[in-house]
């Protein structure tokens, strides 16, 4: 996973390097490490993550001894600096990938159960807009305050999508779907609102399963929705 990712950080740092924006689809969350590693190489970043969970597992948050740990499930605490040093730390960037209070975490259904898993996220610098606060104030608004917290950093920024911040019903075809969710429009609307600014790099899409989608239908689903979010800046 890591000589995958390195080798990844090398084509990102390439399509950067030549002003390109990276759009980098893989399996699983893991590939934000390689995509965060390549963007990284000459400048501080901040991140959108957009996903369906926090990603936040990490060895101070559960027992390895007991648990299988999946990249998959850890991906913002690595990227953040926390976990094994074979998946946090990279050539030639000083740790950690993006800092805390440069982080926009959207998405996140399961913060508010009472056994919920990384409890230790809400006591980071990471900001939180959960499923249910973005329903509660607006697709707009969730744009607005996502937009504020990135002018404030004056960063370059990478955005991370998880097609599980989907709802279930529009979106089965993931490993852990889920309700609530963003549906589609929603989505489309977060993405090309961010998609919009000049200092978005990149962009990493994970998570889909073609195994549990035979007839093809929830691919198309997520093929109009980066054509929604990207046709309309064709021309800038």
């Amino acid at each position: 996973m890591r000589r995958f990712n390195l080798a990844l950080a090398d084509h990102v740092a390439t399509a950067v390097a030549r002003n390109q924006f990276a759009f980098v689809v893989g399996g699983d969350c893991s590939i934000l490490l390689g995509a965060l590693a390549g963007a990284r190489r000459d400048r501080e970043l901040s991140l959108a993550h957009i996903d369906g969970h926090s990603d936040f597992r990490h060895p101070g948050n559960y027992d390895p001894q007991s648990m299988l740990g999946a990249v998959a499930g850890m991906d913002l605490a690595l990227a953040t600096g926390r976990g094994e040093a074979i998946m946090a730390e990279w050539p030639e960037i000083e740790s950690p990938l993006v800092r805390e209070s440069r982080v926009i975490q959207i998405g996140e259904r399961e913060c508010r159960d009472p056994d919920f898993a990384t409890p230790d996220v809400n006591e980071t610098r990471i900001t939180r807009i959960d499923i249910f606060a973005a329903q509660e104030e607006g697709i707009e608004r969730t744009i607005a305050r996502t937009n504020a917290i990135l002018d404030g950093a004056g960063l370059s920024f990478w955005v991370h999508l998880d097609v599980d911040v989907l709802d279930q019903r529009d979106m089965p075809a993931v490993d852990s779907p889920g309700s609530p969710g963003l549906d589609p429009a929603h989505l489309v609307a977060l993405l090309r609102g961010l998609l919009a600014d000049q200092r978005a790099l990149g962009l990493t899409l994970t998570v889909f399963d073609p195994d549990l989608d035979p007839d093809g239908c929830y691919a198309r689903l997520i093929v109009d929705i980066v054509r929604g979010a990207v046709q309309p800046l064709r021309g800038s």
